[in-house]
């Protein structure tokens, strides 16, 4: 998991680098709510606590229409089972890699400018262990996942706009390797955000 962040750390650095002099790169970094939709299955339902988070990424505008995206982000929840067996409990580590395409919409109002996006990427799963809220066994997870989105930029300067942007994640609920807790059920996370963005 660390060589992985490393690894993706290093690419977002070198195509920085690399890239930096034409004015096109964009970074970003937002603090952000995690809210999962209830779910049921395989008569089981789950729960999942709301919380937030932070989210980094990179942006090159390839054109004034369109842009790719990189992102990593983090938060940490609870994950509450209810069945047959009880009430189970998992307290993890949320790690969002993504990947997408932005679309720069054409609707600007003064230093206000509008995008939507749409990608994919991975949610990572990371059971914390912790007495009363882990499962024995319980292993880290990794679940494929459509990224859809929009949000808006509000021009401060040159180089900095305030962001407020809403992702959207639908996924397959995690079981974290134990037959036990798999509902077979698809999970959908709201990401409401708002952040700064430093374009050079």
């Amino acid at each position: 998991m660390r060589r992985l962040l490393v690894i993706i750390a290093a690419i977002v650095t070198l195509a920085i680098g690399s890239v930096a002099q034409e004015g096109r790169s964009e970074v970003s970094i937002e603090g952000n709510g995690f809210y999962t939709k209830d779910s049921s299955g395989q008569g089981k339902s789950q729960r999942t606590t709301d919380s937030g988070g932070f989210t980094v990424g990179y942006r090159y505008h390839i054109n004034r229409w369109l842009s790719a995206e990189g992102n990593y982000g983090f938060d940490r929840n609870t994950h509450e089972y209810f069945g047959g067996f009880g009430e189970s409990r998992v307290q993890a580590n949320v790690h969002a890699v993504t990947g997408d395409l932005v679309v720069n919409l054409p609707l600007r109002i003064r230093r206000i400018r509008t995008y939507a996006l749409a990608g994919g990427g991975s949610l990572i799963f990371d059971p914390r262990g912790n007495i009363g809220a882990s499962v024995p066994g319980a292993n880290t997870q990794a679940k494929g996942a459509f990224l859809y989105g929009a949000g808006a930029d509000y021009a401060l300067t040159r180089h900095f706009s305030l962001r407020a942007e809403y992702r959207g994640f639908v996924y397959k609920n995690p079981d974290f390797g134990l037959r036990a807790l798999n509902t077979d059920s698809w999970a959908h996370t709201a990401q409401p955000s708002a952040g700064i963005a430093f374009r050079f």
